[in-house]
């Protein structure tokens, strides 16, 4: 399969390049930047020396569309609903990396995004991208949206308790983490290396555009309307997030027990590792890696559950989950091109 990656020059760009290259079944045809284009990759990440050797080229649609099957829309909110619906036209498979198709409803796209949202038609035929949860729409999905990060490590990690009614809805609180790459490559003062080191942040109190993602699942997979309660934090690291979540229990259940649920309802998605009792992972452990990894408490003092969920923002929360999903498109094997052992130390 030939792909090519819209938005070369990002993060999560560098990083599919970095995973499409082992990918026994996919050939990266092209990179595609509107503001570097011409230029050699290696010119703006050396690291790709030797690797990448054509020049990152401008957009035409009409003879892309011709050398590709599948396109990655590497770029940033307010973008890839303006050029990818041309794509799906023509009959390519579009794997969106940005947040334009992950909400349903244009009102509240426009109202967090502070942008114009997609047309509704490609709304509605976008199937979100949670790679674990809804396999079976993915393998039919011409336009997958995928998941933000904070949604990814939030959602699979609520989603079994959720649909075993084990917590109340209305009780959780997700006090999320995320090292420096979240924020992209642009300059900006928050991200700032004398702003960020030996510091730590809380940042869009009630404001993150992630909110009415990870209501909108939620909700879908509990039939009930439930605000969180969402903080997000930079800390002073490169990749990585932790989201600890909060809820209280519908009835007493032991640690144990929610752990033997979380090890059934994941047990044929190799990617979602399951603490064992009295273990809880860090983000050293997914680095560089597809995996999600999971540890529980449920306090009987408290009646609260407590969950702690770890992924790579870069891998599983974009780039990685991206792949996953054109895997599971094409019924090829989940972990193809994804076999990487997170990077220790």
């Amino acid at each position: 399969m030939r792909a090519a990656i819209i938005g070369g020059t990002g993060y999560s760009a560098v990083e599919l390049i970095r995973l499409l290259q082992h990918h026994p079944y996919v050939e990266l045809e092209t990179v595609i930047s509107h503001s570097t284009a011409g230029s050699e990759m290696d010119s703006i990440y050396p690291h790709l020396t030797n690797i990448i050797d054509r020049p990152l080229t401008a957009l035409n649609i009409d003879s892309l569309s011709e050398e590709v099957d599948v396109i990655f829309f590497a770029t940033p909110s307010g973008v890839s609903k303006e050029i990818l619906p041309k794509f799906l036209e023509n009959g390519l498979t579009c794997i969106d990396l940005s947040g334009d198709f992950r909400l349903k409803s244009q009102t509240v796209y426009e109202k967090w995004y502070k942008k114009s949202a997609a047309e509704q038609k490609h709304l509605d035929s976008a199937v979100y991208g949670l790679s674990e949860i809804y396999q079976t729409a993915i393998k039919e999905a011409k336009l997958i949206a995928n998941p933000g990060c904070y949604p990814t490590a939030t959602l699979l990690a609520l989603i079994p308790v959720l649909q075993h009614n084990l917590i109340d809805c209305d009780s959780i609180i997700v006090d999320a983490k995320s090292g420096v790459s979240g924020a992209g490559r642009g300059l900006s003062l928050g991200s700032h290396y004398s702003e960020v080191n030996e510091n730590l942040k809380a940042y869009k109190l009630g404001k993150h555009q992630h909110i009415p993602e990870i209501e909108q699942i939620l909700n879908q997979q509990s039939g009930k309307t439930s605000p969180i309660t969402f903080t997000t934090h930079l800390v002073p690291m490169t990749r990585g997030i932790m989201a600890t979540i909060y809820a209280s229990l519908n009835t007493p259940v032991k640690t144990g027990d929610i752990i033997d649920l979380y090890q059934d309802y994941y047990q044929d998605h190799p990617f979602i590792r399951i603490c064992k009792e009295g273990i809880i992972p860090t983000t050293k452990e997914v680095y560089g890696s597809n995996y999600c990894d999971i540890g529980v408490l449920a306090d009987e003092r408290t009646g609260r559950l407590t969950i702690v969920s770890v992924i790579d923002n870069l891998v599983k929360g974009a780039s990685g989950q991206a792949i996953q999903n054109l895997n599971i498109m094409n019924g090829w094997d989940v972990q193809t091109g994804l076999e990487y052992i997170p990077l220790y130390p």
